[in-house]
């Protein structure tokens, strides 16, 4: 009797560590799928686009430190930008982390390289014209949908001859347990 109370504990067990791994699988791929809207929105220079996914009241601090706080300076900062030094720019990110920390909240951590930007600002970096930069995005699930709720983006300092195409990216997914 024992035996076969522990197989149907186990049993159940299984089917609700399955069915939470298929939940984390769909969020993570709603998050991968707002990660690829933005880069297809910032390469078409469309700020509402690129602002879409984040919440009224999410904090942003840019690559000049500066910081803003809501959905539309979020959109305002990035339509200027647009229209000036990263008019006409291209954008590429790589997901280096995805972590739940919560079924509810995930840590994003981005590599990403913009290249045909204009001048830029003294202090950040661009070298062999191109910029590089790490993201890192809170995002956080309301009714079933994925908001940003922070998003901090640093200039990397990086060696010349490094590119996310030789430089070794270590990609994890890190579930919440």
């Amino acid at each position: 009797m024992k035996r076969n109370q522990f197989a149907v504990w186990l049993t159940a067990l299984m089917l609700v560590r399955t069915v939470a791994l298929a939940t984390t699988s769909a969020d993570e791929l709603a998050i991968r799928r707002i990660i690829d809207e933005e880069v297809l929105a910032w390469n078409s220079g469309d700020a509402k686009a690129y602002s879409q996914r984040f919440a009224p009241e999410g904090t942003f601090t840019n690559i000049y430190g500066m910081v803003f706080t809501g959905h539309d300076a979020f959109e305002k900062r990035h339509g200027d930008t647009f229209a000036t030094f990263f008019k006409g720019s291209m954008r590429v990110e790589r997901i280096r982390c995805i972590r739940f920390v919560t079924p509810e909240v995930a840590i994003v951590d981005v590599d990403t390289e913009v290249r045909g930007f204009g001048k830029l600002p003294a202090g950040v970096t661009s070298r062999d014209g191109v910029l590089r930069t790490r993201l890192l995005q809170v995002f956080v699930r309301r009714n079933g949908e994925w908001w940003i709720e922070a998003y901090h983006n640093v200039d990397v300092k990086v060696h010349p001859r490094a590119t996310m195409k030789n430089s070794v990216i270590e990609s994890c997914i890190c579930r919440h347990k």
